[in-house]
């Protein structure tokens, strides 16, 4: 008696995660009909639906080859499977169009150009050779010309953009790797380049390959290009052209802030930078992101010109990730031109990035020598990411834009509709409703009407993406911040108006435990070091130790106050808050102080008056301001032309010192206290004794790191708790970070540090929209 034949099963599959706008319904109807399997494939809002008939043992492998081997951009969050009554339909599997419903689905982050649209891009006999926009299912933009949910062409900025019949083609076919590749185009159906020379230069207008040849010339010339991307303008000029890059510095105001630079290929970089294997994993990775590298000392052809990074011993580097990127810097046969170009932000100093094309002529009028612009709109500003790599491997962003936005992050615990704003520096807001957060792109500092409309911007962008509809609004605690007054416009215009203020270092703190996946049942001993956050008792914060779970705080610990005079003044002139912090330690302003001498005799009489009489002084404990105060008392940095200056030059010092000296100064530590006093007495004693600048700044980053270590076990002995949380933007300094991490992990403790998220305010939003998933409303 032989078996009866196996029959025939149905079985409706869903699909969540970044399942749109990758080639997953391609790859599921190659999958359905090499498994000989029947049924369709269709793009709903929440994600990708599929029905599919055939033998019980193929729709099993196909249900376990759907999670196991999804095309490389999608990320397949969770499947769900449905019996149905098998149908007996026919043998054929098809690609239906989007079913229009509620529901939710994940948008991927824009992507580089990927290998096959390289080789297209300079092979001479394919119809798209030196074609700007090449891109395919793998790669190009997504988030930035995305302006709804579900991802079709018509929802992005792709729409004014007819195919012609031969992308019509290739956006139809199954088999074709442009398969609904929202943003496929060609030279005869896509947008177009455009050069417009800057009004006097004597410049012709050009258009396509002529524009792209006569930026190369411009660039290769010396001159200050606006190149418009992804998600934005950058300001371009040849890094090795010490006369371009000061010329881009003086005209941009920026100071001694370092600027990114973007080189050629992967053997330019290592030509000018050293690079470790997961350095070179993260540059070449589809996100490319600006990572922070080690300068050689000596760096060979092209060496950069000294104006790119003064007074820094890391470097900024990304590789080329759009296909105008490319051939700005040449394809084989074109005249040689930079291999390094600086590739900073299109704006002006605090203002948000430039992405429309006559607010860039106007906004950056005086800053290039003209504009490299083409006609594919900018559905949202998304700025370059910036990370580090660890010694160990791991990586910590420090600004998280293009190449991560919208992807979102799933929360531990479930939170209601809700929007968080973040704080006034490095800006970036966040949506989350249920296990699902989504934080937005880098956005930059509060402070004009601009950044706020950028941000008001970013918001409706995001709730189109991510279909939140919010019913609270966090914000933080901090009364004048110019986020927090947006937050109570915002709440207010709910339906029934909620609004939740959370306090600075308590939504640094819950934001790593977020990204770790803590629930919050359990506290943890959070570290915050940062510059400044208003504290519970109305002061600056800035350098704490909570006691911290998502209901809750309290202050442990915290370094001892000191006045801040001149508040924001006195943050650009470390001399002013290292005089400060030795008149809060009974020091005396000796002559022989590097921060004395950088004083004149009015600035020093001024001072002492001021803070004799506590006139304009706030006190703090900010770590950032003590670190900034040390940088001066050692002679290092005395005023400051950017944020966090003063300390990176401080860091630098003390990696100089290397493993040399293993010395450490000592905080004094009773009731809740991290008093630096005895340590700035060290610092003046050592400065006496000749004792080498490099040195000094070590032992300051070994003795902060080791105060930290006995608070936190002083901190384990009184409660219990052994989870230690580092964040807030302090913990930017690998060499902080590094040594608080070994000698807590050393003592026993599970550390956490901040990775896709970023420790510093641009993190900030994630916390807050935690923390006010559990606080009583504030109406």
């Amino acid at each position: 008696m032989t078996a009866p034949a196996a029959q025939a099963v149905r079985r409706r599959v869903t699909v969540r995660g970044t399942v749109q706008g990758v080639g997953f319904r391609p790859f599921v109807h190659r999958l359905a009909t090499d498994l000989a399997l029947s049924g369709y494939v269709s793009n709903t809002a929440s994600g990708v639906l599929i029905e599919v008939e055939g033998l019980p043992e193929g729709i099993a492998r196909f249900c376990d080859r759907l999670a196991t081997e999804p095309p490389p951009l999608a990320t397949v969050s969770g499947v769900g499977v449905e019996d149905l009554p098998a149908t007996g339909a026919d043998d054929s599997f098809t690609i239906r169009a989007t079913e229009h419903s509620t529901g939710r689905t994940q948008l991927p982050p824009d992507t580089a150009t990927c290998a096959d649209c390289l080789r297209e891009l300079a092979d001479p006999a394919d119809r798209r050779h030196r074609h700007p926009f090449v891109t395919c299912t793998h790669c190009g933009p997504r988030f930035t010309i995305a302006t709804g949910m579900p991802y079709d062409r018509a929802l992005t900025t792709m729409t004014g953009f007819p195919m012609c019949p031969a992308c019509a083609r290739e956006y139809g076919d199954p088999g074709d790797r442009r398969f609904h590749a929202q943003p496929v185009a060609c030279p005869d159906c896509g947008p177009r380049l455009r050069l417009v020379p800057a009004s006097g230069s004597g410049l012709r207008p050009a258009r396509d390959g002529e524009a792209l040849a006569a930026a190369r010339d411009l660039l290769a010339a010396g001159r200050i290009l606006a190149v418009k991307g992804l998600g934005g303008y950058h300001l371009a000029c040849d890094a090795t052209d010490a006369r371009a890059v000061d010329t881009l510095r003086a005209r941009k105001e920026r100071g001694g802030k370092p600027f990114a630079v973007m080189c050629a290929d992967l053997g330019t970089v290592e030509r000018i930078a050293e690079v470790s294997c997961a350095e070179r994993t993260a540059l070449t990775g589809p996100r490319r992101p600006i990572v922070l590298l080690r300068r050689r000392e000596q760096a060979a052809h092209p060496g950069l010109a000294p104006g790119v990074c003064p007074g820094s011993p890391h470097l900024g580097v990304m590789l080329p990730y759009t296909p105008v990127h490319t051939l700005l810097f040449g394809l084989p046969g074109d005249p040689p031109g930079p291999r390094v170009l600086v590739m900073t932000s299109g704006n002006r100093s605090g203002e948000p990035i430039v992405t429309d094309d006559e607010e860039a002529l106007a906004r950056l009028d005086g800053l290039a020598d003209a504009w490299l612009a083409h006609d594919r709109v900018i559905a949202s500003p998304c700025d370059d990411s910036l990370l580090r790599v660890r010694a160990d491997g791991t990586e910590q962003v420090l600004r998280r834009s293009r190449g991560y936005v919208p992807r979102p992050l799933r929360l531990p615990v479930a939170v209601r509709p809700a929007l968080a704003v973040g704080g006034d520096l490095k800006n970036a807001l966040c949506l989350g409703e249920g296990d699902q957060a989504w934080l937005g792109p880098h956005i930059g500092d509060m402070g004009d009407l601009t950044t706020l409309e950028a941000a008001q911007h970013a918001e409706t962008h995001m709730r189109q993406l991510s279909g939140v509809t919010p019913e609270l609004v966090a914000a933080d605690r901090h009364p004048g911040y110019h986020s927090s007054r947006w937050a109570r416009r915002r709440a207010a215009q709910l339906p029934l108006p909620a609004s939740v203020f959370v306090q600075h270092h308590h939504a640094h703190i819950a934001s790593a435990m977020a990204e770790h996946g803590l629930d919050g049942t359990a506290p943890v001993i959070g570290v915050a070091f940062d510059g400044t956050g208003y504290g519970d008792d109305g002061t600056v914060w800035g350098g704490e130790f909570l006691l911290a779970d998502y209901t809750g705080h309290r202050r442990f610990a915290h370094l001892t106050p000191a006045p801040l005079p001149g508040g924001d003044a006195g943050v650009a002139n470390p001399c002013r808050l290292a005089l400060a912090r030795l008149w809060a330690a009974g020091l005396a302003w000796d002559d022989d102080l590097p921060c004395v001498t950088a004083c004149s005799p009015a600035e020093l009489s001024m001072l002492g008056r001021q803070l004799t009489r506590g006139v304009a002084c706030v006190a703090t404990s900010s770590m950032g301001r003590l670190f900034d105060a040390v940088s001066s008392l050692v002679g290092v940095c005395h005023r400051t032309g950017y944020e966090a200056q003063a300390a990176l030059e401080l860091e630098a010092a003390a990696a100089a010192a290397g493993d040399a000296d293993t010395t450490a100064y000592t905080f004094g530590l009773a009731c809740g206290a991290c008093d630096p006093a005895p340590v700035l007495g060290a610092l003046v004693a050592d400065l006496r004794r000749g004792t080498p600048v490099p040195v000094l700044a070590a032992r300051f980053h070994r003795g902060v790191a080791r105060a930290a270590a006995e608070i936190c076990r002083r901190a384990r002995r009184e409660t219990g708790v052994a989870t230690v949380a580092l964040s807030g933007g302090v913990f930017a300094n690998a060499l902080l970070e590094e040594e608080c991490s070994r000698l807590l992990t050393q003592d026993g403790f599970t550390v956490l540090r901040h990775g896709e998220v970023p420790p510093n305010d641009g993190g900030l939003a994630l916390g807050q929209l935690v923390v006010a998933a559990h606080e009583r409303q504030e109406e």
